[in-house]
């Protein structure tokens, strides 16, 4: 298990959609090509040590079909599941994060803006709100132990963090209890201390505690072994913006003025019924979530209360908007999309690159073209810089034409003792993880 582990910004994304400078990347994501880039990377003998001691598929194994779907290791006894923690070095102790704590809370926010994840040049790091962590971390049923802080002895000081909230994903029509783990991150300082391998195994430890044997996460990195791995797109709401802070630059024989032209949305979205979500809507859109998500080989298995905790709106947090027709009044499509803002690094104008990341998106009677334009309106408004989305699912369908341009990020999608016998397609993934 580790961490969600996706890069803030792809820079350097082209914005000129008209010009051939920006080719689209040719489809070199397959799991054999990554596998093989992955063993030519190795070739001087250095080797996952962690992680081939650990239940998930393994580089050897890429197309062996005789290997059985499913759990890699059968359940231990509960009974004989570690007890104790394991040993951090000396200097650190554990601790078990309360989010409800406004001190705790600040702590953990503190240390992920200044220490989680950046982007390859270090212009950009995510900057996770409160309000965020609290909603990503606290769903139905979620289990305090698993928020888990490592502190200096003598100053007390929070210095490394990981989490697991309980999941139910489908795998083909397997509903599989799982822990998403996330939010793995260690201070700068702390690098070298080989902390992050004894992490893993702890919050491993306590999900098993749980009775609770596989998990789901996300990489920035090639581990073994990835079920599929997914590109990030963008599309531009504020181009000035992008290119002032080097999130995007100026494509060839542009000018700032038609750049900005060719991003501009219409005022308003164009669907009749287009309309924000409300408590009272949560049913309907449980029902068209489930019955969309069920096509793809693996997606999450949700009840109408983790529709009401993911998808209810919430101020600076999460968006949602659906369709209801102005004659049946029944809820015929909807879209969402989640706030994650990154800082902006070494910037004297700006502090802050506000983003907007695709979530889950429905589509039975608007095109999902015009629902998308929709979105993008309304994110617009909201004052978004930038529009970001994954080619899962059906996003493909609209990428292009909706302006996005592909950027360099790579997201690889990983499952613990649990294994699927072949690589999917990313439009086979119906998960989006935070």
């Amino acid at each position: 298990m580790t961490d969600n582990n996706s890069p803030p910004g792809s820079p350097k994304v082209n914005p000129d959609h008209n010009s051939e400078a920006n080719p689209l990347p040719k489809d070199d994501s397959s799991l054999e090509n990554i596998v093989r880039r992955f063993q030519d990377s190795m070739s001087l003998g250095k080797k996952h040590k962690f992680w081939e001691t650990q239940p998930v598929g393994q580089f050897k194994d890429v197309g062996d079909t005789s290997l059985p779907e499913g759990p890699i290791e059968p359940p231990t006894p509960l009974s004989e599941v570690k007890q104790e923690p394991y040993n951090l070095p000396s200097p650190y102790e554990w601790t078990t994060c309360d989010l409800d704590s406004e001190e705790t809370c600040n702590e953990v926010y503190n240390l992920l803006k200044n220490n989680y994840v950046e982007d390859d040049e270090n212009m950009f790091r995510f900057n996770y709100s409160k309000e965020f962590l609290r909603w990503a971390l606290r769903p139905p049923g979620y289990y305090k132990s698993w928020h888990i802080g490592v502190r200096a002895k003598t100053s007390k000081k929070l210095v490394a963090f990981i989490t697991g909230v309980p999941a139910r994903i489908r795998v083909r029509d397997e509903v599989v209890k799982m822990a998403e783990i996330n939010f793995l991150c260690v201070h700068k300082k702390l690098r070298s201390k080989r902390l992050a391998p004894v992490m893993i195994k702890e919050v491993t430890r306590r999900v098993h505690l749980e009775n609770i044997w596989q998990a789901a996460y996300t990489a920035g990195v090639v581990l073994p072994t990835p079920i599929t791995t997914c590109q990030y797109w963008h599309r531009s709401l504020n181009p000035k913006k992008l290119i002032d802070v080097g999130f995007s630059r100026l494509g060839p024989r542009m000018t700032m003025s038609r750049t900005i032209k060719l991003y501009k949305l219409p005022d308003q979205p164009a669907t009749p019924g287009f309309r924000k979500m409300e408590l009272r809507d949560v049913p309907a859109v449980t029902r068209l979530l489930r019955n969309y998500l069920s096509q793809f080989v693996v997606s999450p298995d949700f009840d109408e209360n983790d529709v009401e905790h993911w998808l209810l709106p919430t101020e600076d947090v999460v968006d949602s908007y659906l369709v209801e027709s102005p004659k049946t009044h029944d809820i015929t499509d909807f879209c969402s999309f989640y706030t994650l803002p990154s800082s902006i690094l070494g910037n004297q104008n700006y502090s802050i690159l506000k983003a907007a990341y695709s979530y889950y998106n429905v589509s039975t009677k608007t095109p999902l073209l015009q629902l998308m334009n929709d979105a993008l309106i309304v994110a617009k408004k909201k004052d978004f810089d930038v529009f970001n989305a994954l080619d899962v699912m059906h996003n493909k369908s609209f990428l292009k034409e909706l302006k996005f341009g592909p950027g360099d990020g790579q997201l690889h999608y990983y499952l613990y003792n649990y294994r699927i016998r072949n690589a999917l397609r990313t439009s086979e993934l119906g998960l989006v993880l935070l």
